[in-house]
């Protein structure tokens, strides 16, 4: 049996090792606090700090082949693991473009492919010179660490550079400015890319966030053909030129002039991919255990005309009750998914429903029916 290490024990990490079981894959889960959503699925169980060398070791000895959930795992410690010869997907050359955003961005506009207008900010001094140049408002955020928002400010003039300064270096994170961009959409591609540079992409989907965190996703994109080639090409040379060997969520900007522009890159699995579990041939966390093992990938095409995804968000503070879908199961054709986590706030990301139909508005009626009853 293979033996597949996982950096993070959070709920994508639960999702791959669900999809692992199908695939007779064990997971072994190396989370740094205990009682992790994935770390309840399996019994080879890892807690503690990621750097901690005695644990390093261990880890490497109970693992065949080492993956990721997030990309908050130093790139140097993927590194030192491909020393010993341990393979890791994606690897530490990836993982250190991809988790720093001005690396990230430097690499896409190297190859050619339209981003946002951006610049290295190493001083709040160098902000209004910089403000000149792209325009107000313009966007600060941190390299390092970001999700969901956090790691982001908008400054609509110069008396937001001092707060959104202190407010984003406080994590230690250097920084990086974007020009502001008037998008009309914001959509995403799921590429999965094997070892042998095989690669294939899902669906391009629309996002719609809600205070920097994904609401709803709706696949496909209701956008003209030509704008949904374009999106998917952008997404696959961008892998490529991380040299990405797993799954990747690649963010894009749809502009009213019907051009595309990067956005970010995940070298994990995505939360605009969820979706694929009930709506696709096969997930994102099946072709991405295929890619990083180096089976065949598998087709990506969608089961049904639409689909669409609701994230269960926590409305509260306090613990998630034992019929927290009860009321939710009661809806035919909503696909219901809890992450395990036993603790509630609001805002966080608890679960999301999933639905199919002959239509997009057909199916987000009924995702959005189910994700109103769930109770958390």
């Amino acid at each position: 049996m293979i033996r597949l290490g996982i950096f993070g024990g959070g709920q994508l990490a639960q999702m791959l090792t669900q999809a692992a079981v199908s695939l007779g894959v064990e997971t072994v889960i190396f989370e740094r606090s205990a009682d992790s959503p994935a770390g309840r699925l399996t019994q080879a169980e890892i807690v503690g700090a990621w750097d901690d060398p005695d644990l390093l070791d261990l880890f490497a000895s109970r693992c065949d082949l080492v993956t990721l959930e997030n990309e908050f795992v130093d790139a140097t410690i993927l590194a030192g693991l491909e020393a010993r010869g341990l393979s890791v997907y994606p690897g530490a050359i990836t993982l250190a473009v991809v988790q720093d955003k001005l690396f990230q961005k430097e690499r896409i506009a190297a190859v050619g492919l339209r981003v946002p207008a951006f610049r290295r900010v190493d001083s709040p001094d160098d902000l209004p010179a910089i403000a000149a140049e792209l325009g107000w408002p313009l966007l600060l955020k941190a390299r390092r660490n970001g999700y969901d928002g956090y790691g982001n400010a908008t400054l609509h003039g110069p008396g937001d550079i001092r707060p959104a300064w202190e407010q984003l270096t406080r994590g230690g994170s250097p920084l990086l400015a974007e020009a502001f961009v008037p998008f009309s959409r914001e959509l995403a591609v799921m590429v999965v890319r094997g070892r042998d540079g095989a690669a294939r992409a899902y669906p391009v989907v629309e996002t719609v966030q809600r205070q920097h965190i994904c609401h709803l996703v709706r696949a496909p994109a209701a956008i003209p053909a030509a704008a949904a080639v374009a999106a998917t090409n952008l997404a696959l040379a961008a892998v490529e030129a991380v040299r990405g060997v797993g799954i990747f969520g690649v963010e894009l900007f749809a502009l009213e002039d019907g051009q595309i522009l990067f956005n970010e890159i995940a070298p994990r699995p995505h939360n605009s991919g969820h979706y694929t579990i009930e709506a696709c041939v096969a997930s994102q966390f099946e072709n991405h255990l295929r890619a990083v093992i180096g089976w065949p990938l598998a087709p990506t095409d969608l089961r049904a005309p639409a689909a669409v995804m609701v994230n269960l968000l926590g409305r509260r503070d306090g613990p998630v009750g034992p019929d927290a879908l009860r009321a939710a199961l009661d809806v035919p054709g909503a696909h219901l998914h809890l992450y395990g986590k036993r603790e509630s706030r609001v805002g966080r990301k608890m679960g999301h429903v999933t639905a199919l139909g002959a239509t997009l508005a057909e199916a987000e009626e009924l995702a959005l029916r189910a994700a109103d009853l769930v109770d958390v």
